[in-house]
């Protein structure tokens, strides 16, 4: 390849990936530019005011992942909040979020971004924002994947006045084919290029945060000076002879897909077929995860399950038979989040994932900035809402996740989807590295996802066997509840259909 391998959620996303590598950034460039050019074109789905995760793996440089994902404000326990739920009509089903200016947990999107950029990248801040600022100014063509997001997602979006403005400019809705414009937001990138995340966490853009957000919410202005970007090592685990480097814990997602891959990998059920022991496995990851992760104050908890003994606990029960293993539905999520892979010519590679959770409700205007829900998500609040006690990382289900093999990066990936997203990507590194699918085939394969008794499929599943207690729930379409993995190989590069997702290999 001249340029690099890009996948991610959508066509303008992708090609402004390629310009930065095509003036001579890196993986790593092209990634931070290609997230902030999602916050337009994939405007449901991530912004400055979400969080994220992003695993860099520079070649001959040993892996770092840059978690900035949101932290829980302090507690104000006596505090009038404004935080409310509102129904999404999804069609065969509706569901309520939570939202207003007591859903909103600090933001990560900004700082952790342009830190990425300071430590890795190679272009001028200047040239590797300037795709999105074009994007923002000049406007982007909503895709049908996008369209349908902003129809279901219409009442958090325009919610606010400054919303309206946003995303019914003529007095309506707007629609597939239509141009999204956010000039607000470009001149927010171009201070970014001046004065970097202090503007956001601690200058005049905090100032903006604080006057829509601070009477009837928990964001302060201590808490937003005091937000981290973290470095972690990334969990390494071995798997069919690979290397998987992907998110660590206090994150949930990576520790819970290396947990299913490694009980796949080490099945004793070789007369059973794969796809009952995958849905063993679901099963068993879930019972496991709900079983060790009951303190809302203890964020590290999900580590238990890479102890020896717990695993091998879990691993009997898997070997076991489906009788001895009960579940119970996971929270509810739609799973508001997207996700770059990028892999340049000289073998950097980068797994970006990030959301904006459903959005708050309220644009600031002057910044044309939606700010997260994360507070009002049940699948990160799973115990209740606003139980913390102290300013604190929310775990996350993001997975940005890289393959090696001896001779390097064999595959980069990472999926939105909240809880179904770690599914989605066991399956898509099940079938490229166990089955040997292409990677196209590997991305757009049909899925399957266990959500408590209810077995989701998608059309082309072929059915076995399975316990009398399991409900199936077929899917007449591939649909993004299952996920949107976006992935990229040395020689190949696929974005999920599913959530309108592009790829580009030159």
């Amino acid at each position: 390849m001249k340029f690099g391998a890009i996948a991610g959620g959508e066509k303008s996303t992708v090609d402004s990936a390629f310009q930065i590598l095509e003036n001579g950034g890196n993986a790593f460039d092209a990634a931070v530019g290609a997230v902030f050019t999602s916050m337009i074109s994939e405007t449901t789905l991530t912004g400055a005011g979400g969080g994220g995760a992003f695993l860099a793996c520079p070649v001959n440089c040993d892996p770092t992942l840059f978690d900035f994902f949101v932290d829980t404000p302090p507690p104000q326990n006596e505090k009038d909040l404004d935080f409310f739920s509102i129904q999404v009509d999804f069609g065969p089903s509706q569901q309520e979020f939570h939202i207003g200016q007591g859903s909103v947990a600090i933001p990560g999107n900004t700082a952790g971004l342009l830190m990425v950029h300071k430590r890795l990248g190679q272009l001028p801040l200047k040239a590797v924002l300037a795709p999105s600022i074009i994007a923002a100014r000049s406007g982007v063509i909503i895709n049908e994947a996008q369209a349908y997001l902003i129809k279901i997602l219409e009442p958090i979006l325009t919610h606010s006045q400054a919303g309206l403005d946003l995303f019914r400019p003529n007095g309506e809705l707007l629609n597939h084919g239509d141009y999204f414009q956010n000039p607000a937001f470009a001149d927010f990138l171009e201070i970014l290029v001046h004065e970097g995340a202090r503007y956001f966490y601690e200058g005049d853009g905090a100032d903006l945060i604080l006057k829509t957000f601070e009477e009837k919410g928990l964001i302060t202005r201590e808490c937003l000076a005091s937000y981290g970007v973290v470095e972690r090592i990334p969990l390494k685990t071995g798997f069919s002879g690979k290397t998987i480097y992907t998110n660590p814990p206090p994150s949930s997602g990576g520790v819970l897909i290396t947990f299913l891959l490694k009980l796949m990998d080490q099945t004793e059920t070789g007369s059973v077929s794969e796809f009952i022991n995958l849905v063993k496995a679901m099963r068993v990851t879930s019972k496991a995860r709900r079983e060790i992760c009951h303190n809302a104050q203890d964020t590290s908890q999900i580590s238990q399950v890479q102890d020896p003994n717990t695993f091998n606990h879990y691993l009997k029960l898997f070997n076991s038979g489906f009788n001895n293993i009960s579940n119970e539905v996971d929270p509810p999520s739609r799973g508001a989040t997207t996700h770059v892979s990028i892999l340049d010519k000289q073998g950097n590679a980068a797994s970006v994932t990030t959301t904006n959770g459903e959005g708050c409700g309220y644009v600031i205007p002057e910044m044309g900035i939606m700010l997260n829900n994360m507070l009002g998500e049940e699948d990160l609040n799973p115990m209740g809402f606003h139980l913390w006690t102290r300013q604190q990382r929310l775990p996350t289900m993001m997975a940005p996740t890289v393959v090696m093999g001896k001779k390097g990066v064999e595959l980069v990936l990472g999926s939105g989807g909240s809880n179904r997203l770690r599914s989605a990507i066991s399956q898509v590194i099940i079938n490229f590295f166990v089955k040997s699918m292409d990677l196209k085939t590997a991305v757009h394969a049909a899925r399957i996802h266990l959500e408590g008794n209810v077995l989701h499929f998608e059309p082309d599943i072929q059915l076995e066997d399975l316990p009398g207690d399991l409900q199936l729930h077929s899917w007449d379409d591939q649909n993004l509840f299952f996920g949107g993995v976006n992935a990229v190989t040395p020689d190949d590069a696929w974005g999920d259909l599913r959530r309108g997702g592009s790829g580009l290999l030159r």
